[in-house]
């Protein structure tokens, strides 16, 4: 078994969880260029059996700066879908385009900052075209996502300007609840 690095996952009651994020002054130092790899590699750690219960830690497949205690706007993420491996670490993302079609995961979301299980749709939009800069690639990159990828980039950039997914259960004053959103 490897050694996994641990980071320091912040909670749901901090308040910087519900605070908008600052962008991140470009070029990125190599200490934040490591910080957002070794995020990468946690959500990747984290998605191993043996590992979670070696250092009691939970499966993750994104991670968003505030989530580890820095108001900037980064995230990674780790996961497969389809056969296809998502691996990213976006500095300053923006979501560019979206559908207007929506969806929302029939079981339910869940969150590293979030220690309980909350009940509800989260609904969100069923594409989206999102921006940034791909630490991992060393460049920027324009990802066209659909389905499960593109409601994990919408949970990570949500945590870039406050907003914890159980915020979104339901609720009137953001996407709100669609009929017509399909379940996945």
């Amino acid at each position: 078994m490897i050694d996994v690095k641990l980071l320091n996952i912040h909670y749901d009651d901090e308040g910087l969880l519900h605070q908008k994020c600052k962008e991140v002054p470009l070029p990125l130092d190599e200490e934040k260029k490591q910080l957002i790899k070794d995020m990468v590699q946690y959500l990747k750690d984290s998605q191993d059996e043996e590992n979670q219960r070696e250092y009691s830690i939970r499966s993750g497949v994104g991670l968003a700066a505030p989530q580890i205690g820095i108001n900037e706007r980064f995230f990674a993420v780790y996961f497969h879908d389809n056969e296809k491996e998502y691996s990213y670490g976006l500095v300053n993302p923006k979501i560019v385009s979206t559908s207007s079609k929506k969806i929302y995961l029939d079981s339910g979301e869940g969150c590293l900052s979030v220690k309980k299980d909350i009940e509800g749709h989260v609904i969100r939009y069923k594409r989206i075209t999102i921006k940034g800069y791909d630490v991992l690639s060393e460049k920027e990159v324009l990802l066209r996502l659909t389905d499960y990828p593109a409601i994990v980039f919408q949970h990570e950039y949500d945590h870039l300007d406050g907003i914890l997914y159980y915020d979104r259960i339901n609720s009137e004053n953001l996407l709100g609840f669609d009929e017509n959103a399909e379940a996945i």
